[in-house]
């Protein structure tokens, strides 16, 4: 999970995190069910109705997951979440009058999403707005797009050839990641401090620069080889990943300059 936000339904706030390898929204069943139900001890509600559904045999518990997420004690503390589609199947169980309100509001939050696909330049916009206010270069602003259009090119292909969205789009991400910067995903956030953070958010030119590199040399290579399913672009993606290693091997030898730095722009911490 990359980024962490909470959303608000009739003045009550929902915690959600979004998964910017899957591009899906998760939302705390906890805050929605105390939301519906209006119940005193929401967690109690909510784990005798879990029982109940999988005794049922519903699928869509099954499916649900854990991630941390901020409690009211301020610690991370591990919940129940579920996407927007889990959420609409949970609800009919869920005897509440704001049932309705809550599917709209739901479908408002779904409607913005398909807006932006169906017109991307909506959401370059707000890209474009978001990193202004947060005091970002001009040629900071171009070189994060750039590298986006670059992504997004090379998710399309593996789209397109039996690679996943998900663990499998994460995990070729990783090799491209660790085969040109050194550092796994993680590690490199860790080495910024970030914590939910995007991590491109938070990269200088250079890695900027050197991450679109090794994607697009991957993406032309998996195109090349015809590369078809996970481990066909595994392969493609560690050679892509290490064109863009030598090219930054070379340029720290030549700068004695180290590419990958520990650099942010997180607001400075209050003494």
């Amino acid at each position: 999970m990359d980024e962490t936000s909470l959303a608000v339904f009739e003045s009550k706030q929902i915690r959600r995190s979004y998964d910017e390898n899957t591009e899906i929204w998760y939302f705390s069943i906890i805050d929605v069910v105390a939301i519906l139900s209006e119940s005193i001890d929401p967690q109690s509600y909510w784990r005798k109705l879990k029982e109940r559904l999988k005794k049922e045999g519903n699928e869509t518990v099954t499916n649900c997951h854990g991630l941390k997420m901020k409690a009211s004690d301020g610690k991370m503390r591990l919940t129940d979440v579920a996407t927007v589609e889990q959420l609409l199947r949970l609800i009919q169980s869920i005897p509440s009058p704001k049932a309705e309100p809550f599917k709209m509001w739901l479908a408002k939050v779904g409607h913005e999403r398909l807006q932006e696909m169906s017109d991307p330049a909506q959401s370059v916009d707000r890209a474009r707005e978001y990193w202004q206010q947060q005091g970002r270069s001009e040629k900071w602003i171009q070189q994060r797009m750039m590298g986006q259009e670059t992504r997004n090119k090379l998710t399309d292909y593996w789209s397109e050839n039996g690679v996943a969205k998900g663990d499998e789009f994460a995990m070729l991400t990783n090799i491209i990641h660790q085969e040109w910067s050194g550092l796994s995903v993680k590690e490199h956030k860790e080495t910024k401090g970030l914590k939910s953070q995007n991590l491109r958010d938070h990269m200088n030119e250079a890695e900027l620069i050197f991450t679109a590199l090794a994607e697009l040399s991957t993406r032309q290579i998996a195109e090349s080889d015809e590369a078809k399913g996970v481990v066909e672009n595994a392969k493609a993606s560690k050679k892509g990943g290490n064109i863009a290693k030598k090219a930054r091997l070379e340029l720290e030898d030549k700068t004695g300059k180290s590419v990958v730095t520990g650099e942010n722009f997180l607001p400075p911490k209050k003494q």
